[in-house]
């Protein structure tokens, strides 16, 4: 099981520098030998070994890749259901492995690299996009979560434009309210006449708010009107311009 040394040609597809990799096998060679390979790299990444046992006893490190090497017969399902689904594994056991057979079934993206000549090269390569593709998994995710929230803030600002109307009216009658009790000022006592005052003043900031919000919902159709002028033109072919 002695690995082919990486070439000279040999390129990282992905930078390794801040990678954490799990290397999980029962045969201390298989992890020696791989650890080697990639420490021979211009970038390694952070390289963790662990056995099956340590594996199940404590909980697993930060890991954005875990390298399943051979390990005890029976134990290749155990490891693999305790992975998140996300996580990007390359399974590098013997491809006549009873387990490994049935695997394929369950798993049928699960990458493999057989246990041959050069192995080890080949698990380098294929970890970086192994790498590649799990980034962009977890940016997609990421962005249908931002997409998520966006449209949530967008519900918000739909029923604040909705109720700006209802707000504006209510608005209007406690300052008109409040401004008549502040024309007669000797029929109120001192303590009252403080709350008004300050009902009145927050009425107002309430108000500039919602005439900013105004400004910026007429802002914001302008600019949409202005983008959907510019690509509508763009799309029109050039005969119809001229």
């Amino acid at each position: 099981m002695r690995p082919a040394k990486p070439g000279g040609n040999f390129r990282e597809p992905v930078s390794l520098r801040h990678v954490n990799v799990v290397i999980l096998t029962d045969d201390t060679e298989f992890a020696r030998l791989l650890t080697a390979c990639w420490q021979a790299e211009r970038q390694a990444p952070n390289i963790t070994v662990l056995n099956c046992d340590s594996w199940r006893e404590q909980d697993p490190p930060d890991h954005d890749l875990v390298v399943v090497g051979p390990v005890r017969e029976g134990k290749i399902t155990s490891v693999l259901r305790s992975l998140e689904p996300a996580t990007a594994v390359i399974l590098c056991v013997p491809a006549d492995s009873q387990e490994f057979g049935q695997l394929r079934t369950k798993y049928p993206r699960l990458v493999h690299i057989p246990l041959r000549e050069d192995w080890a090269q080949t698990l380098l390569l294929v970890a970086g996009e192994s790498l590649r593709r799990a980034k962009a998994l977890q940016i997609a995710r990421q962005a249908e979560r931002n997409a998520a929230k966006n449209e949530n803030h967008a519900t918000l600002g739909r029923y604040m434009l909705e109720m700006k109307h209802s707000v504006n009216n209510a608005l209007t009658s406690m300052l008109g309210n409040a401004e008549l009790l502040l024309l007669e000022p000797g029929q109120l006592s001192t303590q009252s006449l403080a709350q008004i005052k300050t009902m009145h003043s927050m009425a107002l900031r309430i108000n500039e708010v919602m005439q900013r919000f105004s400004s910026l919902a007429s802002e914001m159709q302008d600019a949409e009107n202005a983008s959907q002028a510019e690509t509508e033109e763009t799309a029109e072919p050039p005969s119809r311009r001229r």
